[in-house]
């Protein structure tokens, strides 16, 4: 079997009134960077790469630099292309665009691998200890025309928060580091009563802080039984994330924009974190993604990660998750003790909802893993045509 042919989309579409904004940004729309690998036996495998910047520096990398290399070469072994690949680009695509390209090649090698030996992905990568995930929705973002007037929009934020309980969820995250320590522990405080004392409270504060301004917020937050603080300062500051994880009782979060095995070894050595967040689009594929859980769990690292993007993105994520054991085991793992959740965005995305023929939706506060052989997915072309076009 052979690579007959490799296709990249653009996929994109405005958001209009329903931007949003975290520490760092603002969205006005949802984009995604989404590959097509056909083998001329019709074999197709669709994959995802980059999250946070523009996707068409990936879309580049895949169709100047990879795609090259594989048209018209035999299938092998997702993990031996990776390799070669990642050898190839060494010197100057360690990080970053190189390696948000690898993976999605990769996770689409591994969508055409799995359909070629009729097993899902999660078969293939250690076998699944769960059917489904508990899902957390990502959401309570900065909303608003006058995003900085905050008080204005804590009865919305509050609403916001009680529609996820309603709607399932156990668990929430919400954003902070846009306004100062006191404005946003006041949104802390009206999601926390919205919510109520049993509902899980996550904060991401996307490396808004230095280090005694993100010592003084997890302070704060520890009165309000916040179970994780994720990228409390910049991911280089590795330093940073050892004192702030030593100054707390609040798991530390961190890695969604970390790359390969060799980034998360030193984040481990180093002490830094309590949860690791690969996303699986980012930081290498299904592929790399198996030697930083192995990593991880040497570490005694808890790893859950990361997962933004459309439906591709969030099957991938799902794959992964089926496949790592309780950490440590017990005859009855706890989500978020010892036991894996998934990160499931609230935000506007019809990427997210619409990309898939049949998208994967909440059910009793889990989604379900794909269980059909490689991802487990039909990618609505319909939806691609009408959001994207090939780059």
């Amino acid at each position: 079997m052979k690579i007959k042919s490799i296709q990249t989309y653009i996929l994109r579409t405005p958001l209009g009134n329903e931007r949003f904004y975290s520490s760092q940004c603002s969205f006005p729309e949802r984009n995604s960077f989404i590959v097509k690998v056909e083998t001329d036996d019709g074999l197709v495998g669709w994959g995802e790469g980059g999250q946070y910047g523009p996707p068409e520096p990936v879309a580049a990398v895949v169709k100047h630099v990879l795609a090259p290399k594989l048209i018209n070469q035999e299938l092998q072994n997702p993990m031996k292309i990776w390799e070669q690949h990642y050898a190839d680009t060494r010197d100057f695509g360690q990080k970053g665009t190189y390696i948000e390209a690898l993976s999605a090649i990769d996770i689409a090698l591994w969508d055409i691998y799995g359909q070629m030996l009729h097993q899902p992905v999660h078969n293939l990568i250690g076998g699944p200890f769960r059917k489904s995930i508990t899902a957390y929705a990502t959401g309570c973002y900065y909303r608003g025309e006058d995003v900085l007037n905050y008080k204005a929009s804590l009865p919305k934020l509050a609403e916001e928060a009680r529609s996820y309980v309603d709607a399932g969820f156990q668990i929430l995250k919400m954003k902070v580091g846009l306004l100062s320590i006191e404005e946003d522990i006041e949104r802390v405080r009206t999601i926390r009563e919205a919510i109520g004392p049993d509902t899980c409270l996550l904060v991401d504060c996307n490396h808004a802080y230095n280090v005694f301004t993100a010592v003084k917020m997890a302070k704060e937050l520890e009165k309000f039984n916040v179970r994780w603080l994720e990228e409390p300062v910049v991911p280089e500051d590795r330093a940073g994330y050892r004192e702030v994880r030593s100054s707390t009782s609040i798991a530390i979060a961190g890695g969604e924009c970390e790359f390969t095995r060799f980034g998360f070894r030193d984040l481990f050595v180093g002490g830094c974190v309590d949860i690791a967040q690969p996303d699986i689009c980012v930081s290498g594929g299904f592929s790399e993604w198996m030697k930083i859980q192995a990593l991880a769990s040497s570490f005694g690292v808890t790893v859950i990660p990361h997962v933004w993007g459309s439906g591709i993105a969030l099957a991938a994520a799902l794959h992964v998750l089926a496949s790592i054991p309780p950490s440590p085991h017990t005859a009855h793992p706890v989500p978020l003790q010892n036991e894996p959740i998934v990160e499931y965005d609230r935000n506007p995305n019809p990427l997210r909802d619409e990309l898939l023929t049949t998208p994967i939706t909440l059910q009793k506060g889990k989604l379900p893993v794909p269980h059909n052989p490689g991802l487990g997915i039909e990618v609505n072309l319909d939806a691609v045509s009408k959001y994207g076009s090939e780059f």
